[in-house]
């Protein structure tokens, strides 16, 4: 982040940018009105503290020139000839902050810190809301860069169809958003949207769920069940990780696609449906229908119009936008407005791998909103990877099998809330946003010592 620090007093000026710079800031030095101008005028600044007395401009002609040319870029005044009046005229002209000499070193960084993250709060709603001028479904989606967008106008344009959609791409970079948003943006929108984990279930008890059974079908079966199929009628269903489907399940699914109709289990009639598919996997299926591990008729059915959403670290001039959007929600739910991230946090953010995308961003930003200092700070120690903290146990160990690991590392985390709660399982389901009966189990996954 560069800061344009225009002050006529040598000495008073080398102390601020000692201060700044240290801080991480980089710092363009003005030591007079017509520099500063100068400055302005080049634009290359995030944000400007300018002297309100200087030679050849004044702050506030500096102050007007650098908002009427980049309106958003944050600037604070620094005088010592404050007063009541002065300071109303600067808020009018436009000053995000105003402050008295002498200037304290560690306030100044606070202020420019918190003008920062209003400018990056600023950017997120103008890059949401350009999101939606395109279409309300996608405003979840949040991100500026060119792949994901290229991806987002793919989803748009395939929506209004009845294509089938085949969503790829790694663990936690956003399938279902994309597939919420896909529905939201079609004919079907006021329909129902279904999701179905094919992973998160065996083989049997996932054709139940698809296709439900009829009364007495099987022992236990006291009453006839619709499936998920019939659920989503004239609507949209969600098939994620389709990659892990069993052959045999494959073929029914097939069947479906071609006939648009079905049995239930023990069935005898044929149900219809109709029913927009949309599909997930992280998996390549191209090259498991080379190994026989998934059938070919069905990948081309469901390849019908694929959609790759990049990973996160493909894109990383969107984690500033993803985060300050997590962190706003945060912001609301916690009720701590004061919540911001410091430059070194975003910094830290973006150079991060983040093997669980999107999904890993936002847990680990949540445990850092709840962990934040009394003046809502948010540094860059949370996103360096897994530390200890006083108070909270040592994350799990990393093993071989990516999805085992973020599983349980959601569950540390879920704990480490819960610890952190004071043990009020209810306020921490509240805080993590899951059910109580989640939180519980993960809870009781701990053990004892938990």
């Amino acid at each position: 982040m560069k800061i344009l620090l225009a002050e006529d007093r040598a000495s008073l000026r080398a102390a601020l940018a000692e201060s700044l710079q240290r801080a991480g800031f980089n710092v363009m030095e003005a030591g007079e009105g017509r520099e500063a101008m100068s400055l302005i005028e080049e634009g290359s600044y995030d944000l400007a503290i300018l002297d309100l007395k200087m030679p050849a401009h004044s702050g506030l002609e500096l102050l007007e020139a650098s908002k009427l040319k980049w309106p958003l870029k944050p600037v604070i005044l620094l005088t010592a000839y404050g007063s009541v009046e002065t300071a109303v005229s600067a808020m009018k002209s436009g000053a995000d902050d105003f402050l008295s000499k002498p200037v304290d070193p560690d306030h100044l960084l606070l202020v420019v810190n918190k003008a920062l993250e209003a400018d990056r709060a600023g950017r997120v709603y103008k890059a949401l809301s350009e999101d939606l001028s395109r279409h309300p479904a996608f405003m979840a989606i949040v991100g500026k860069s060119e792949s994901l967008h290229r991806a987002q106008s793919e989803a748009m344009k395939v929506a209004q169809s009845t294509a089938t959609v085949l969503l790829l791409g790694e663990t936690g970079v956003g399938k279902e958003l994309f597939a919420r948003a896909i529905h939201g943006a079609s004919p079907r929108a006021r329909q129902p949207f279904v999701a179905v984990n094919c992973a998160a279930m065996p083989e049997g008890l996932l054709e139940n769920e698809l296709f439900g059974h009829e009364k007495g079908s099987y022992t236990g079966a006291h009453e006839a069940r619709m499936g998920k199929f019939e659920l989503a009628h004239r609507g949209t269903l969600f098939l994620d990780e389709i990659g892990e489907m069993h052959q045999e399940l494959q073929a029914k699914l097939l069947r479906v696609i071609e006939e648009r109709s079905f049995l239930r289990i023990g069935g005898l009639r044929p149900v219809t449906v109709d029913v927009r598919l949309v599909c997930a996997t992280n998996r390549d299926l191209e090259s498991m229908v080379a190994k026989g591990q998934f059938r070919k008729d069905l990948y081309y059915r469901l390849n019908a119009f694929p959609i790759l959403i990049p990973p996160l670290r493909e894109r990383r001039e969107d984690i500033p936008l993803i985060a300050e959007a997590a962190l706003d929600r945060l912001r609301k739910e916690m009720g701590r407005r004061s919540l911001f991230f410091s430059q070194e946090a975003v910094r830290e953010m973006a150079a991060q791998e983040w093997p669980g995308n999107v999904r890993e961003l936002m847990n680990r930003i949540e445990r850092a909103a709840i962990l934040a200092g009394k003046d809502g700070s948010i540094g860059p120690e949370p996103f360096a990877g897994p530390r200890q903290t006083a108070g909270t146990d040592p994350p799990p160990p990393v093993h071989g099998d990516p999805e085992a690991f973020l599983e349980a590392e959601k569950a540390w985390r879920v704990r480490q809330v819960a610890k952190l709660c004071g043990g009020d399982l209810s306020r921490a389901a509240r805080i993590a946003g899951l059910p109580l009966a989640a939180v519980k189990a993960c809870c009781d996954s701990g053990g004892k010592e938990e």
